[in-house]
This record gives C-alpha cells, structure tokens and sequence, in this order.
C-alpha cells in the first residue's frame, strides 16, 4: 500500500519539476538509511520489556514491518495508550481527502491530523479483560474516532478492530481498545475534557468552543460521568437527608415538586423522585434491603409531616431517628415575627410605614450578628413595638436552644420558650408555639444526634446554580449524576482538585491494551 510520504513524493516531483524529485529521493534515502541505523542500535534499558511500547530496537528475528521509525516512536509516546504503535500519521481535509503541507505554505485550521495505529498486545476481550488468540474472530472495517486535538490541530485515530472469541465470556465481542469504551466515538480523554468543562459552563458553550454538536458534548459528558460513577466505591448509608424542591413555573410535568435523599455524611444526593408525597418516600424506601435499612441511624428533614409517615410507616426503620433541622426550625420561628413585623408597621398606616421600610432582613438577623448601627435601628423599631422587640428576643434565644449540647438542655429551654409564646392574643406566636409542641419528639433528637443537616440546603444552593446554568433539565437522573459530581469534588482543596481532575481516568491495567 503506498505511504502517505510516497505520494508527496509523486505530488513534490509534479509541483517542483525534476529539481524537487531529485530532492525528494534523497530525502527519502537518508530517512531510509536513518530507520535502517536506528533499527542496529541495541536497547541501553534492559528493564523494559519486549513489544511493550518502550524503546527496545528490534531484535534480529523481528520482522521488517514491525522497525518503528523515530517520527513513529515519538507519535506513539505523544499517543500515550499502551500496547498500541502509532504506524501512520497524515493530514486530512474536511472532505476526507489526503493533504501534503508544503514548504512556506501553512495548513488550514480545518485541516485534521490522523493517526493510525495498530495494536503490539494480544487482544482482550472488552467484557471480561481476557487475552484472546492472535488470529481472531472476525476482522471489522477500519474506524475512527475523535481525540483530544494536538497543539489545536483536531485529531482522529484510525484502527482496524477485531472481533476475539473469549473462552471464559463464551462469546464473541470487539476487542478492548486503549483509548475508548465499547460503542463510543470519542477517546476518554476526549469526554474528560469535555465533562470537566461542561461542568463550569453549559453544554452549549463547551459545544461551540470545541466545534462539536450540542448532542455529542452531552452524549460525552453522560459516558465521562457515568464512567466516573462506576469507579466508585459504594459507602454504607448511615445519615439521610429528605427535602422537596419545587420545580417552578414552566415546565411541562405533572408533578410540581420533586423530592431529593441524599446522605448527610457525604452531602451528595442519592435518589431524586416526581412528587413530595408520602408514596414518593415509601418508593425510594422500597429499594433497600433489610440489612441496608438496619444501617440507617437517622433522617432528617423539615416539618412536612409526609416524610416524617414514610418512615414512621416502615417496620424496618422503628430504630431510626427522626430529626427536623435547624433551619427549617428557625425559618418557622421568623415566619412569625415577619408577620408581627407587618402587623406593626405596614398595617398600621403611612406613617410606621414609613418607619418600618427596609427593615424585614434587620429583623431576622441574629443579635450577635449585627454592627452597632444595625442594633440602634432595632431598638427605635422595638420602641414602637414592645411586642415585636419580645418576640425578636424569644426568636434570639431559640436559636441558643437549638445549639444546645444535650438533650435535656434542649428540653429546658424548649420549655421556657413554649411558657413565653403561649399567649392566645398573640396569633403568629401562638401558631409558633403549637408548631413546636407538634414537632417535640423531632427537635429534642436534634440535641441528641447533631446530624449534619446543614448540607440538605448546601444541596438546594448547588441545584439552583446547575438549572441556572444549564437553563433548566428535562432528564432528572442527568442533573442527578452532575449535582453528584458537583458535591463530591468540591475544588476548594487540593484533594478535590486532585479528584476533579482525575474525573473518569481509568485505574493502569497490567498488560491490558
């Protein structure tokens, strides 16, 4: 078969005349006199192995079509996937036809670089890894796939796969590639790349910045992660989070609201579900084993009494503990004052209106976490309220409740506060107070269990930035596998970019092409 360097010889003698052709054949001889000296010089490492892609000279029974030249042994370490040789390098326009560079003219930037490679390796079988016979099965047409472009040249690699008869799978499947999983037409390190950078940007962006289509990008990014996904070791489920989100105003579902598990160890979500209901919990609860749910020590939640009877409704969780958490716990607490706010000032008329304007976040602001000037506001507003300034104080101390270091503790200033809100006249209070007599047993496991429960929220922050960016999500399993990604390799340390980076890589195999 003629080389791509014999036909820019034949087209060099068209361009240059005879001039060029007599250049062109010395040029070609010294080159074949270079691999012909390369090929003489013995190996200086005798630690590298034969045929492994290192740079071991052939040995005197080795065959003339297996001597790589230096340009073939430089295009295979840049090629960097073990067990296969780079044998042919050539550029390609759009059209599919072979392009020569000549001498002060540069290539287009359409202009792709093909490399073609052949396997040093036995072949393996794709499912199981076992090596496989020489000969092989069936031989299948040529195919290419997409890479990683080279100093922003695009690059395809070009190989001839095999079909291998696997005496363990008791089949006959395509042989292990290097560089790609089974039905894929990009490398890994292609969808690496292109999952990293659609997990800052939407898949729109990260398509148009690498020339690709919205579908191929998203097809990428769905192999990398999922990829990812099932590297990864599964850890016991100790500590559950439930939480609702609402889905918003323009979507086409029937459901309203989906409900997220997540585990509070780790903080990554587990299971998204269609609905808030009791039966969407019972759904997910349904997946696990007896033995799983023996392991579970604890849910929580907010007040929306479904969950709390989905679990308690299940005879394998009796044991666990169900804890509502504290932001849930304070937001019902400034839901009364908000409303006690409005009642003083904006109901009142124009005048303490006016007085009361711009003050809703000052009045739910903790005290320790105000400045001087914020505090001086708070009490002209207070002088114009007393009852407004007790229920900021009562709000002020649930909170130090809250932090409480045991139960019992816990127990006592629950009491103090359930004396002071008791007041019938007292509407938005008084539905306070029956809120927390309602909820008891969940608040007091609160000091008993301290879970983690600020991460169900954490969770929510990184749902709004994904459906932000992305312009919202049709398939949920998808958003799921991203918010995964998003909250288990958080770049905030060297660990997580470590972990971001590596996503989807897969762990070196021993003599595995």
């Amino acid at each position: 078969m003629e080389s791509p360097l014999e036909r820019s010889a034949e087209e060099g003698v068209a361009w240059h005349g005879a001039r060029g052709s007599r250049s062109i054949a010395v040029r070609l001889e010294g080159e074949r006199r270079a691999r012909l000296r390369l090929g003489e010089r013995s190996c200086t490492d005798p630690s590298t192995p034969p045929r492994c892609g290192g740079f071991l000279a052939p040995s005197s029974t080795t065959t003339r079509g297996d001597e790589m030249g230096q340009r073939a042994r430089i295009l295979t370490e840049i090629f960097g996937v073990r067990g296969w040789k780079v044998t042919d390098a050539f550029f390609e326009d759009e059209k599919g036809q072979v392009v020569f560079p000549l001498r002060d003219f540069a290539l287009m930037p359409s202009v792709r670089l093909v490399l073609r490679v052949e396997r040093q390796w036995l072949p393996r079988c794709s499912r199981c890894g076992t090596a496989c016979g020489v000969g092989g099965h069936e031989k299948l047409a040529t195919r290419r796939w997409a890479d990683l472009s080279w100093a922003g040249r695009p690059v395809q690699i070009e190989a001839t796969p095999i079909r291998v008869r696997c005496k363990k799978c008791q089949a006959a499947p395509v042989e292990r590639l290097g560089w790609s999983d089974p039905h894929q037409r990009q490398s890994r390190r292609l969808q690496h790349h292109l999952a990293l950078q659609a997990a800052s940007m939407p898949v729109l962006h990260v398509a148009v910045q690498s020339g690709l289509s919205w579908a191929t990008v998203r097809r990428a990014e769905g192999a990398a992660l999922a990829r990812w996904q099932a590297g990864r070791t599964a850890t016991p489920l100790r500590n559950v989070g439930l939480d609702e989100k609402w889905l918003g105003r323009r979507h086409k579902l029937v459901h309203k609201f989906v409900t997220i598990a997540s585990d509070l160890d780790t903080g990554e979500p587990l299971w998204i579900g269609p609905g808030r209901g009791e039966d969407t919990v019972k759904q997910w609860l349904a997946k696990h084993t007896k033995e799983q749910k023996a392991a579970i020590v604890l849910f929580a939640a907010d007040m929306h009494e479904p969950f709390r009877a989905a679990v308690r409704g299940d005879p394998d969780l009796a044991h666990a503990a169900f804890v509502h958490d504290p932001f849930h716990l304070v937001k019902r607490a400034n839901e009364a004052v908000t409303e006690m706010r409005r009642e003083a000032f904006f109901r009142a008329g124009p005048e303490l209106r006016a007085v009361g304007r711009g003050s809703r976040w000052l009045v739910l602001r903790a005290w320790e976490r105000t400045t001087p000037e914020q505090r001086e506001r708070l009490r002209v507003l207070f002088s114009y309220n007393p009852r407004l300034g007790r229920a900021y104080q009562v709000v002020d101390e649930y909170r130090e409740v809250l932090r409480a270091p045991d139960r019992d503790t816990m127990a006592a200033g629950l009491a103090r506060i359930l004396r002071r809100t008791q007041e019938r006249q007292n509407v938005p209070m008084r539905k306070w107070h029956d809120s927390i007599r309602a909820h008891l047993p969940a608040i007091l496991a609160l000091g008993e269990h301290r879970p983690p429960a600020g991460r169900i929220e954490a969770l929510n922050n990184n749902w709004e930035t994904l459906v932000r960016r992305g312009r919202g999500y049709r398939d949920h399993q998808y958003l799921l596998l991203k918010l995964r990604f998003m909250v288990v390799n958080p770049i905030r340390t060297e660990t997580g970019i470590k972990r971001f980076l590596a996503l989807g890589l897969p762990a070196p195999m021993k003599n595995a092409a």
